[in-house]
């Protein structure tokens, strides 16, 4: 059957006191902006607690529920009957239709949770869910209650409205993006950068990206996997602006002066840098990175801790602590990871040391980095003046 409502249902925006409004603004800012990909006209209308999203015109079910399933803040999306107040006889018509409508087949068990907000209707909470579950055990003589652990629960809420509905679709959870600031993330072609983008989007940050490319030992369809990877997450974080820095003289330049073992920590330190000056240029005030704890050489404790050296901005790596399989399962459910499986070289892989260090001394990187001030300004100046950006959506 087609729904002309869909109830919204959000967690922690509840907790935020006189704020609320804001995040719920933000959120049906947010449900707008989703929905607008796909076909349909859409009121989204907020009441005492519940957002409501009503069709104006006819719309394909499993497009509305995909785009809402990945509005961050959205924790359920409830396919219901919205309807007037009306007697109660009428309501326990209706709602006996709406059953009937959604769960033909009978042989069901269910309970009914009624709860009247509107303390003026003239039946109370216990005698809707009492009158309600008898009329569908009547309608459906092969059905039982069951308060525990039900196949479905009749939800009715009388408001200023009457909302039906006896399903629940989950919801991508988190906060609505735009209420925690934005972060520049650090976007590479593997599985573990995408995932790290869309954990901070989660928890309400709006995300830009930066790519290092490095031609022509990085080609076209390397930078274009990324750009992929950038618009798989942006279905969940909205629009990223994708800074495409060009690498290769920079790097060419550390692989030339510098000692090799040494080589994919100054190459990362460096690539901080740029990150952060884009980051403050860009408004942003964090940085972020998809690193875990020694999966690779430059991510030990004593690599990453050589790494933030350079930062002056805050770094967040929120899969600091998973292993790689975690990693991947969360790729598969966003659907980034096929595509960050496909064999494109990035820049970092081309460059790697055959042994790298694994316990860098700051002292000797930064004496190592001494080799580099004849040009190293120079090149990063280029490198951030001739930048590419790509908007992905």
């Amino acid at each position: 059957m087609e729904y002309q409502s869909f109830l919204i249902k959000y967690a922690e925006i509840g907790t935020k006191g006189k704020n609320r409004y804001i995040f719920e603004d933000a959120l049906m800012q947010q449900i707008r902006l989703h929905l607008e990909k796909v076909e349909g006209s859409f009121a989204i209308q907020k009441e005492q607690g519940r957002i409501y999203v009503n069709a104006k015109t006819d719309y394909d079910y499993d497009e509305v529920i995909g785009a809402l399933t990945k509005v961050f803040g959205v924790t359920g999306i409830c396919p219901m009957m919205q309807m007037e107040k009306c007697g109660f006889e009428e309501l326990r018509e209706k709602v006996l239709a709406f059953v009937k409508r959604e769960h033909p087949e009978g042989g069901f068990s269910f309970k009914v949770r009624a709860k009247r907000a509107d303390k003026h209707y003239p039946v109370t909470s216990d005698e809707i869910n009492a009158e309600v579950g008898h009329d569908i055990l009547e309608a459906f003589p092969d059905s039982r209650v069951d308060v525990h652990d039900p196949d479905f629960i009749v939800y009715i809420e009388v408001r200023q409205h009457v909302n039906v509905y006896t399903k629940t679709v989950k919801g991508a959870g988190g906060m609505p993006i735009g209420t925690n600031g934005k972060a520049m993330l650090l976007l590479s072609g593997g599985i573990d950068s995408p995932v790290a983008g869309y954990m901070i989007a989660k928890r309400g940050v709006r995300l830009e990206a930066v790519y290092f490319h490095a031609p022509p030992y990085t080609s076209e369809r390397a930078k274009q996997k990324v750009v992929d990877l950038a618009k798989l997450v942006a279905r969940y974080a909205g629009p990223i602006k994708l800074h495409v820095i060009n690498f290769t003289e920079i790097q060419l330049y550390i692989y030339e002066q510098c000692p090799h073992d040494e080589l994919t920590i100054i190459m990362r330190r460096y690539m901080m840098k740029i990150a952060e000056r884009l980051a403050e240029a860009n408004d942003c005030i964090g940085l972020i990175t998809g690193e875990s704890i020694g999966q690779v050489a430059s991510q030990t404790m004593f690599s990453l801790r050589t790494t933030d050296e350079v930062c002056g901005l805050p770094v967040y790596r929120p899969v600091i602590g998973f292993d790689k399989q975690e990693i991947v399962d969360l790729a598969e459910k966003i659907d980034t990871y096929e595509t960050s499986i496909l064999p494109y070289e990035d820049c970092c892989t081309i460059f790697v040391a055959k042994h790298p260090v694994t316990k860098p001394n700051l002292k000797s990187i930064q004496k190592s980095e001494l080799k580099l001030a004849e040009k190293i300004d120079g090149m990063l100046e280029t490198a951030v003046s001739t930048e590419e950006v790509i908007w992905c959506s």
